[in-house]
């Protein structure tokens, strides 16, 4: 398996899952230019990161990979405990991750996206880290008394520690949400979180 990646990029959550499953895979380093370049473009049309490519198979989004790696190796038991309801809780949170929170960094990101105006970035800023922190805080109700967010380890994780990450890096106040914090420092010391990252730094 190869997974195409950039550092700081929401594909660091699949490169913690595959340490977790122990797959064997090598990581394709990307950059702003190398994944507008017509060669990857071909792979992806997308021209983002993540990209999964097993055997003939290119796969983009990140909640489609996550799911892929978990089905692959489903002893792992990161889709959930292998009952509907077990997988659900998990999805469930796997979409409000994708699409709430992580959309919501997207005025942080990439301003210019939404504004022609450069001196209102900062109010928009402003704006878009009043919508995280609310969103953070309705995910340190849910981890309150457990140890991950869908009762047992999942996919969902790593993509909340990307957020997390974001979120200190972008001047979210954190401020109180305490079970967020053991939850980012816990992952913090995993070894396949250790690992991700130092491979973010070559």
């Amino acid at each position: 398996m190869k997974l195409y990646h950039m550092p700081g990029a929401c594909s660091l959550a699949d490169l913690i899952v595959l340490g977790w499953v122990g797959a064997s895979h090598e990581i394709v380093p990307m950059t702003l230019d190398s994944i507008k370049s017509p060669d990857y473009l071909a792979l992806n049309p997308g021209g983002n990161v993540p990209l999964l490519v097993h055997g003939g198979f290119a796969l983009t989004e990140n909640v489609a990979i996550l799911g892929y790696l978990a089905d692959l190796y489903p002893q792992a038991q990161l889709a959930g405990d292998g009952t509907p309801r077990g997988r659900a809780e998990v999805m469930r949170w796997l979409a409000f991750l994708n699409s709430d929170v992580h959309k919501a960094f997207k005025p942080l990101f990439s301003p210019e996206r939404f504004l022609e105006r450069r001196d209102l970035d900062e109010q928009l800023a402003d704006n878009a880290r009043g919508h995280i922190r609310h969103y953070l805080e309705r995910l340190d109700a849910a981890l309150a008394g457990r140890d991950w967010l869908a009762g047992q380890r999942s996919i969902a994780d790593p993509y909340l520690y990307v957020v997390l990450r974001w979120a200190q890096g972008k001047g979210v106040d954190m401020t109180g949400l305490d079970a967020l914090a053991a939850f980012h420092a816990r992952l913090s010391l995993d070894p396949a979180v250790r690992a991700a990252l130092r491979a973010e730094e070559h």
